[in-house]
């Protein structure tokens, strides 16, 4: 839940207070990072709640869905703030990519929490 918050929060800065380092796509990469970061999370919320070895394919599919509408309503959201374009489909699918490859991450290292 405070990963979402946090999400609402930075989402909420104008496009002015954002000083990047000036490199290209350079926010692809922190939309990639931040959901990677949500897959792990969530993944491991989930992964934590079973008791019996997980149906690894529904996980990463509820995990990828889940932040994909999150991704979604972040978008939308960004919209709506000052300076910031949103509903930006490559910001989408870098959200998308740093699920799945958040979750696919978690499943491989998932051992060490047990």
């Amino acid at each position: 839940m405070f990963w979402a918050v946090l999400l609402w929060f930075l989402s909420d800065f104008p496009g002015s207070a954002l000083h990047g380092p000036g490199i290209p796509g350079f926010d692809k990469i922190l939309h990639f990072g931040y959901f990677f970061g949500g897959a792990g999370l969530l993944s491991a919320a989930l992964f934590l709640r079973t008791r019996d070895q997980p149906d690894w394919r529904a996980l990463i599919a509820v995990v990828v869905g889940i932040l994909a509408v999150i991704g979604m309503v972040d978008e939308w959201h960004q919209s709506w703030v000052p300076e910031r374009s949103g509903n930006d489909p490559a910001d989408w699918l870098a959200d998308l990519a740093g699920a799945f490859a958040g979750a696919l991450v978690f499943r491989r290292f998932h051992r060490f929490l047990t």
